[in-house]
C-alpha cells in the first residue's frame, strides 16, 4: 500500500503516471473515522492499515506531483545516518565504523517531493538515501521486531551544503550544513513494507540533469534498516512520523574529480524502486522560496 500527503490532506495511491497518482482521500472514504492530516494518521496507522486493507471503494481522486507535499509532515526527530554504504565509505577516504554514525537534519529542511530548493553560498551536493518513516513509539526494539515499528519507506535527499558542513574542516558541521531549508526532502509517498519487491534490497538513483551520478542498492547498507531502529531505539524513543534518512552510496559531488556541485537551473531525480521519484530544481538563494512545512496541532497522539 502507498499513502501520500495531497495538500495536507491523507490519501491512498497508486501510481498511475510518472507524474500522476489516483487515490481516495482517507478521511473521506472511511466517513471521517480516520484523520485527514497525515501526521495525525501516523499516531493510528495501525487503524489506516486495517482500514486500507479492506477498503474497496473508488480511487477517485486525480493527484499531480505538484500537490504532494512531504507524507510525514511532522516529525518530531529527523535522523540522519552518515557513510552507511561501503563504497562511499571509500570514497570518503574512511574506515568502517563499530557502530552508526548519526546526526539530526532539522525541520526547516524539511520539503516534498516537487519544489525548488534554494543554493546556499556554494558547493551543494546531492545524496540519495532510503527513509523509513516510524508508525509507532519505539524504545529498545531488538533487531528482529524493528520492522513492525516501521510505517513504511520514502525516498529522501540529504542535500548537503559541503562548505558550510566542513567549516571548519577539522570540526564539520554536519547539522548545520545540512538543513537548509528544503535540503530534507521526502516522497512521493510512504509505501508500507509489504508494499515494496523486497524491503531489504531496493533498488535507487540520483541524476542531474538526465545524467545519472548514484545507483546502488539498499542491500549493500553498512547498516540496515532493523539495526538502525534497534541503534537508535536504545538511545531514545522513536515516535511515529519521525524519519531516518539511512545514508547514501558512492558517486556525490565532493568526491569526483574535479568535484562537481549544483548549479542554479540544475533538476536532480532520485528514484527508489517501489516507491516512486521526487524531482528538484536548484535556484539562486535570492530566488528560492521555499514553503515551510505543515506542522498540524493535532500531530501528537491525536
Amino acid at each position: 500500500m502507498k499513502f501520500a500527503n495531497v495538500e495536507g490532506r491523507l490519501a491512498l495511491v497508486e501510481a498511475a503516471g510518472e507524474d500522476t497518482f489516483t487515490g481516495a482521500d482517507v478521511a473521506h472514504a472511511s466517513g471521517d473515522l480516520l484523520p485527514a492530516d497525515p501526521a495525525a494518521a501516523l499516531w493510528r496507522w495501525s487503524e489506516v492499515l486495517d482500514w486500507a486493507s479492506a477498503y474497496d471503494g473508488p480511487l477517485d481522486l486525480t493527484i499531480h506531483a505538484e500537490q504532494l507535499g512531504a507524507p510525514s509532515p511532522a516529525p518530531a526527530q529527523i535522523f540522519a545516518i552518515g557513510v552507511n554504504y561501503a563504497d562511499h565509505l571509500a570514497e570518503a577516504g574512511w574506515d568502517q565504523p563499530e557502530v552508526p554514525m548519526v546526526f539530526p537534519k532539522l525541520l526547516p529542511a524539511l520539503a516534498g517531493p516537487c519544489c525548488d530548493v534554494a543554493l546556499s553560498e556554494a558547493n551543494d551536493d546531492w545524496e540519495v538515501e532510503l527513509v523509513v518513516v516510524i508508525g509507532k513509539p519505539a524504545r529498545d526494539v531488538a533487531t528482529e521486531d524493528a520492522w513492525d515499528y516501521v510505517a513504511g519507506l520514502t525516498v529522501g535527499q540529504d542535500y548537503s551544503a559541503r562548505t558550510i558542513q566542513m567549516r571548519p574542516k577539522e570540526l564539520p558541521q554536519f547539522s548545520l550544513g545540512k538543513s537548509l531549508p528544503g535540503f530534507a526532502p521526502i516522497g512521493p509517498v510512504i509505501a508500507t513494507p509489504d508494499g515494496v519487491t523486497d524491503r531489504d534490497d531496493l533498488e535507487l538513483t540520483c541524476s542531474v540533469n538526465g545524467e545519472e551520478m548514484q545507483h546502488s542498492r539498499t542491500g549493500h547498507l553498512v547498516f540496515g534498516v532493523a539495526a538502525l531502529v534497534e541503534y537508535l531505539s536504545a538511545a531514545t524513543t522513536l515516535l511515529p512520523g519521525d524519519l531516518i534518512f539511512t545514508g547514501t552510496p558512492s558517486g556525490i559531488g565532493a568526491t569526483r574529480t574535479p568535484p562537481h556541485f549544483l548549479s542554479a537551473g540544475d533538476i536532480v531525480e532520485s528514484y527508489i524502486e517501489g516507491i516512486g521519484s521526487m524531482r528538484h530544481r536548484f535556484v539562486p538563494k535570492s530566488e528560492g522560496s521555499m514553503p515551510r512545512p505543515i506542522i498540524p496541532t493535532l500531530a501528537r497522539q491525536a
